[in-house]
């Protein structure tokens, strides 16, 4: 899902004057700290008017519109310098008040009232804002974009909504969207596909695995067919909730359906099994992973190795490295730092060294991670020092052939 805010192409009723008054008001100047500070939400007024007018006891609005002073630091005349010359007039005006704006000296609701109250913006001006806040990381942007929400002018719609909810996601403010959730169904907007596969990755990287799978049967009972991205949302709760093999059935699901989850969820299912030492498992996704038309590299075959050494199957982790090698790929330190461990944990000192030796014979060099696999490995065997003088004679040896093919 695309979380930015696109305006239309073309904007209309621009602006022709700024408004002055008799005693100007200068913003004191500050600068913008990162956007993860949160914010009181206004969801609960009808419109920045309405709330302006509250806010002042129901009187006429106080706040005046002046242009922004000289008085403003560098970093905040950079930002306004930075602005789209294709911005219209109106938008200008309230991205230089948001660059500039001090609590100290008004509300932000009274700031976007008197935008609203004098020049009168169009839903492609809230999305041009919106938008602009969202580029610059501003801390302003939720506020804005859900005071937007409340609007007639922005003509909100269930997307609007979503946006935001999953910008809340990728901060993971699981809170704050379900409040946008709230706010969204009271405006009489019913949850659609999209915004429960936002909510089930919420949930999953929240680590409630309930909550993501009540969604999903939620999103089922929709009656429309699912995409990759909410199946792979679900696959990779269970995947954090330590249970690839409820993935992997959702990933058979898949299969009927003839739809293949990206290749973020095989490899995420695969290193699940790997780091468990599920070797039969992680041989299925392995499998899984090439009928999707994904090409194993050097790393998913290093995953599959692992799973076997991790299981304690040193042949059959040779049997894959030698498998990668036919394949046509480069192995790398690690896939030769694994098998030495498989070899390892056996105790197959013998065949470590033949193993060795069969790279050498093709022009493999171990390099610093295999080198201290062995050296870990001769440490315990109380040959340290020995084992040291042949892996310099080797990396010598490396270095000079090198030298002469170049």
């Amino acid at each position: 899902m695309v979380s930015n805010f696109h305006p239309p192409n073309t904007l209309t009723n621009e602006i022709t004057k700024t408004h002055f008054f008799p005693k100007p008001f200068y913003p004191t100047p500050t600068n913008f700290p990162s956007r993860n500070l949160h914010f009181r939400r206004p969801l609960v007024a009808t419109s920045v008017e309405e709330t302006e007018k509250a806010e002042n006891g129901g009187g006429k609005p106080k706040f005046k519109w002046v242009e922004v002073g000289p008085g403003i630091t560098e970093s905040q005349k950079e930002a306004i310098s930075q602005l789209s010359p294709k911005m219209t007039k109106r938008c200008r005006a309230l991205m230089k008040q948001l660059i500039c704006f001090s609590a100290h000296k008004a509300s932000l609701n009274e700031l976007l009232a008197a935008w609203v109250r004098i020049m009168k913006p169009q839903r492609a001006d809230w999305l041009a804002i919106i938008k602009q806040l969202k580029i610059m990381d501003h801390p302003l942007y939720f506020q804005v974009a859900e005071v937007a929400l409340l609007e007639e002018s922005f003509e909100a719609n269930i997307r609007d909504y979503t946006k935001i909810i999953h910008c809340y996601g990728k901060q993971n403010r699981l809170e704050d969207a379900e409040k946008t959730l709230l706010a969204m169904k009271s405006r009489g907007f019913i949850r659609d596909q999209v915004t429960l596969t936002t909510f089930i990755h919420m949930y999953s990287k929240a680590g409630n695995l309930k909550l993501a799978e009540e969604t999903f049967e939620e999103l089922k009972l929709l009656g429309q067919p699912l995409d990759k991205r909410s199946y792979g949302s679900m696959i990779m709760a269970y995947i954090r909730a330590g249970m690839p093999d409820q993935g992997e059935n959702i990933l058979r699901e898949m299969d009927v359906e003839e739809i293949y989850a990206g290749s973020e969820v095989y490899k995420a299912l695969l290193r699940a099994y790997s780091m468990t030492g599920d070797a039969e498992g992680a041989q299925r996704v392995f499998d899984a992973i090439q009928l999707a038309g994904i090409l194993p590299d050097p790393r998913l075959c290093g995953l599959l190795i692992n799973a076997y050494v991790e299981s304690g199957q040193s042949e059959k982790a040779c049997v894959a490295f030698g498998n990668m090698r036919r394949a046509g790929l480069e192995p790398s330190d690690k896939c030769v730092a694994l098998v030495l461990c498989a070899y390892e944990k056996e105790n197959k000192l013998q065949r470590a060294l033949d193993f060795l030796m069969e790279l050498e014979r093709h022009g493999i060099m171990v390099g610093e991670e295999a080198s201290e696999t062995l050296v870990g490995w001769f440490r315990k065997l109380g040959v340290v020092k020995e084992v040291d003088l042949v892996l310099r004679e080797y990396a010598s040896k490396g270095a000079s052939s090198k030298i002469r093919a170049s």
